[in-house]
């Protein structure tokens, strides 16, 4: 190697990565290399989501990057010695990373740049694509963005599944001296982590894509409610916010537009209820977080009383690439009303764990087995919780079933925000219907009866089923319970936490069976 030529080392910077020991891999490939008197670049990256490989490094090679992964401190010395700098074998090699079959069969298009560059680096997204959506709605116009993402079919990411050009055309044709565009990034599903992942490794996408969203609406101020527990993303998101300030895009007079809009990022407090938009919206305000009744809904009436889009991270970023690319380019993508790409989390007990993003349509069998591995445990699969802790749970029988917004609705079952959480045959279904009962009482922000006072009942009738304590009666109230609870909720923390118990009785009623020694 000639002491002339600078390699470049990608290492992960990234919440899984770091919690694997991401850190002390780059201290080490630098303090060998200052050994070796190699001459090289670190660059800290982002994820590009294959979590079963973190920390996943990879080295510049012409035009190509090769992977290494996972990778330990103590397996740096063996890695120069087999000439990794140059893409040499080794038993932790990947191959061009590229080609790494996990990556290659995905559809990538909100986290292309994801683990691909410098998260915090303007030049490195710029060439990528990035600020040229921005630069193309400005050039034509509102009403053509608004368009764009009506037609593209973009349905909010966050879970709900709403039309998202349709709340922007409410905001923008609503009438107010002040528009807010909030960032919902509160999140708190179990087996989620798109936003995180997105949030640490391609920042400068959901700022595009909150410009974009201001702009189209007439906005001039956002927020970004981003959950407490994350603290790598929130240093990675000042920072961002900071240097597109230092670059003019956020600011006064964005890129020579005229057009002025800021971003503030606020913490919330731990509360999983604040993932609803209302109260989220309260939270900042300063208020507790409580949910609204609706209506008036926040497209008219949100933050602090003004005509308010609040999206999902994911959703947002989704926008930048098709002000760019166009409308067609994301609708080419998916089937009937669920246009584009999801970004699926498998997690759980599954052997490949890691961020999937895929165009709708493939089926949730093909995401398990064919992404994930199977379980990691290697026992058969018996259950799948899809879109969160208020998420129907399947049986295996459904893993054919298309990944689509209606398919999973025919099911009385939701995407979500697209986390998948597998179980094998040891799982006990009864306790996992509990826990939803029980992680309701636990989060409920308390202001409606069906959900403060439903979910403490819902954890007491269970027991009594379990405990074989007048089976049929307390099996009927609890149906009964379910149905207030759907019916009665104002929002969808006690209006969802039926899904998973009512398919845990359907799918998986052997769970419920007495116990030994009930009475």
């Amino acid at each position: 190697m000639s002491a002339a030529d600078t390699i470049r080392v990608f290492v992960p910077r990234e919440t899984a990565a770091l919690s694997l020991g991401a850190d002390d891999v780059a201290d080490a490939v630098e303090r060998t290399a200052k050994e070796l008197k190699c001459k090289l670049e670190v660059i800290r990256n982002g994820s590009r989501g294959l979590s079963y490989l973190e920390p996943m490094v990879e080295v510049q090679v012409g035009e190509d990057r090769f992977a290494y992964g996972p990778v330990r401190p103590a397996d740096i010395v063996d890695l120069f010695a087999a000439d990794f700098l140059h893409g040499g074998e080794h038993a932790l090699a990947l191959g061009n990373t590229a080609n790494i079959p996990y990556l290659k069969s995905q559809q990538r298009w909100t986290f292309r740049r994801c683990g691909l560059i410098d998260p915090l680096s303007v030049a490195d997204y710029q060439r990528h694509g990035g600020f040229a959506g921005l630069r193309k709605a400005f050039e034509t116009g509102s009403t053509a963005i608004i368009e764009a993402v009506t037609e593209s079919g973009l349905r909010g990411r966050g879970g709900a599944g709403f039309p998202t050009g349709i709340k922007w055309k409410t905001v923008a044709g609503a009438q107010a001296d002040q528009k807010y565009i909030v960032c919902n990034a509160d999140e708190g599903d179990s087996g989620t982590f798109s936003d995180r992942i997105l949030m640490e490794s391609d920042p400068f996408t959901l700022i595009e894509g909150m410009v974009i969203a201001a702009f189209a609406v007439g906005a001039s101020r956002g927020y970004i409610y981003l959950r407490s527990e994350y603290p790598l993303a929130r240093t990675v998101l000042e920072k961002a916010l900071s240097i597109c300030k230092d670059h003019h895009w956020l600011g006064k007079d964005i890129a020579g537009s005229g057009f002025e809009f800021d971003i503030e990022l606020h913490l919330g407090a731990g509360s999983y209820v604040c993932g609803e938009e209302t109260a989220m919206l309260e939270s900042l305000e300063g208020k507790p977080g409580l949910v609204r009744y609706k209506p008036p809904l926040p497209a008219l009436e949100g933050l602090f009383g003004k005509p308010t889009v609040v999206n999902n991270v994911v959703t947002l970023a989704s926008v930048p690439d098709i002000a760019r690319l166009g409308a067609d380019a994301y609708a080419d993508y998916g089937v009937g009303r669920s246009r584009g790409t999801l970004a699926f989390q498998l997690a759980g007990n599954i052997k490949r764990g890691g961020l999937v993003e895929l165009a709708f349509g493939a089926t949730l069998r093909e995401l398990i087995e064919d992404w994930g591995g199977g379980t990691a445990s290697g026992r058969p699969l018996r259950a799948v919780q899809i879109g969160g802790p208020l998420g129907a749970y399947f049986p295996e029988s459904l893993l054919d079933t298309a990944l689509d917004y209606e398919a999973f609705a025919a099911l009385d079952g939701m995407l979500g925000h697209g986390g998948v959480v597998v179980f094998d045959d040891t799982v006990d279904m009864a306790a996992q219907a509990r826990f939803a009962m029980e992680f309701c009482a636990v989060e409920s922000c308390g202001k409606c009866t069906p959900c403060r006072i439903g979910s403490v009942r819902g954890v007491e009738v269970i027991d009594r089923i379990v405990a074989n304590e007048n089976r049929e009666e307390n099996l009927k109230l609890l149906h009964d319970l379910c149905t207030t609870m759907i019916d009665g909720s104002l929002c969808a923390m006690g209006g969802l936490t039926p899904l998973p118990v009512r398919s845990a009785l359907k799918y998986f009623p052997e769970d419920f069976a007495p116990t030994a020694g009930g009475s």
